[in-house]
């Protein structure tokens, strides 16, 4: 028997709060990963790492949230927590992956292309792999069809995102390319979900049986990720190159070193001249003052 789905049994508080959830992680790993491109003494490794679990768990936080609203009414619904935290550590590790590679190979067409399949298809299998950790009185069953396309659209908004890492200077194109990136994940969720049907296990369907247990199992689950993304915010939001903007991120440590050199160093209103070698002053027996020739030798005979 076919069960009945909800996808919004809270209304549109679940799509909003997962969609602000996905527009912060993604807002915090792209100005991480910034960070990590444009200052020349960043810490590299450490600035990828948190914007990798920012971005990891911003999704995984998203995908959980959006989960709450999902209901079968004929069957209570639980989760299971192992394959709940390995959808989390999938989340990170591969868009860890993808970051760490554009991070050091740079932002080559190829690059980033490799770079976003790569994280795309991490984030469509953090979703599928939580969605094989619900626990109800029956069987999941996926249009084949929808899947490939939510698939996609994890693949671009991966290749999107890892672009405006490496591209997109300035806090305000940062947060624009943020909530594209947020729209797109959550897009992707929901196309996700809409390939989804319950085939119900055999016996009369439970009426009025509801996953109404579903957020105090998830509550707890989500503690985590939502209190690391808000550590990840204060460290970014008290970054000194992050607060003072891109200017100092443009300057090369030559270019630096090259402006920092005395000799060019110039008081302010003062005109860069040629130094004017010293002239010679006097009569005979001095050196011409035009040539900087030496004078002649005097006669022999005056020498005694």
């Amino acid at each position: 028997m076919q069960g009945t789905v909800d996808g919004f049994s809270y209304g549109v508080f679940t799509p909003i709060a997962a969609f602000v959830m996905a527009c912060l992680g993604s807002a915090l790993g792209l100005r991480c990963v910034t960070r990590s491109l444009r200052a020349a003494q960043s810490f590299k490794p450490g600035w990828l790492s948190l914007g990798a679990a920012s971005i990891g768990c911003g999704i995984w936080t998203m995908h959980f949230i959006a989960m709450m609203g999902f209901q079968v009414r004929e069957t209570p619904i639980g989760h299971d927590v192992p394959l709940t935290v390995a959808s989390l550590a999938v989340a990170v590790l591969v868009v860890g992956a993808g970051v760490f590679i554009v991070g050091y190979l740079g932002s080559a067409p190829t690059v980033l292309i490799t770079a976003g399949v790569i994280t795309g298809l991490g984030v469509a299998a953090m979703h599928y792999l939580g969605m094989a950790g619900l626990s109800l009185e029956g069987q999941l069953h996926y249009d084949s069809t929808i899947v490939t396309i939510s698939v996609v659209i994890a693949v671009v908004a991966a290749t999107a995102a890892l672009w405006a890492a490496v591209s997109v200077r300035g806090f305000f194109p940062s947060l624009l390319a943020s909530l594209i990136m947020g729209v797109a994940v959550t897009a992707m969720h929901y196309t996700g979900m809409a390939a989804v049907s319950v085939h119900l296990a055999g016996g009369a369907p439970r009426t009025g049986a509801s996953g109404d247990a579903l957020p105090s199992i998830m509550f707890p689950m989500l503690l985590g990720p939502v209190v690391f993304l808000v550590l990840a915010g204060v460290i970014v939001m008290f970054d000194p190159l992050l607060i003072l903007g891109d200017g100092e991120w443009n300057e090369t440590p030559a270019r630096k070193r090259e402006t920092n050199r005395p000799e060019l160093t110039e008081a302010p209103g003062a005109s860069r001249t040629m130094p004017v070698p010293p002239t010679w002053t006097g009569g005979a027996g001095t050196a011409n003052r035009d040539t900087g020739t030496p004078p002649p030798e005097p006669p022999r005979s005056a020498r005694w």
